[in-house]
């Protein structure tokens, strides 16, 4: 696997781990009795964005070195069973 596939790989693990942890500790800006004027009730309160990046970056950087690792081991995609005729 080149860098760049590798990179390209990540990326595409990181902002799919990023969506998946944004909702995480969530509170909107009416359930702090906190609007702001001219944003909708629904808005974070606090997104915590920066935490939410570097947790992001540890779960894809674990996710990836697991992938790679399989990679390693000379496991592709041809290697799992699926259902019908070959």
């Amino acid at each position: 696997m080149s860098f760049w596939s590798a990179l390209a790989i990540y990326f595409i693990i990181w902002w799919v781990v990023l969506f998946a942890v944004l909702p995480f500790g969530v509170r909107t800006q009416a359930e702090e009795d906190d609007i702001v004027p001219g944003s909708a009730p629904s808005a974070p309160a606090r997104p915590m964005l920066i935490r939410k990046f570097l947790a992001t970056t540890v779960v894809a950087g674990l996710i990836f070195a697991g992938l790679y690792a399989l990679w390693a081991a000379g496991f592709r995609i041809d290697d799992i069973p699926l259902p019908g005729p070959r």
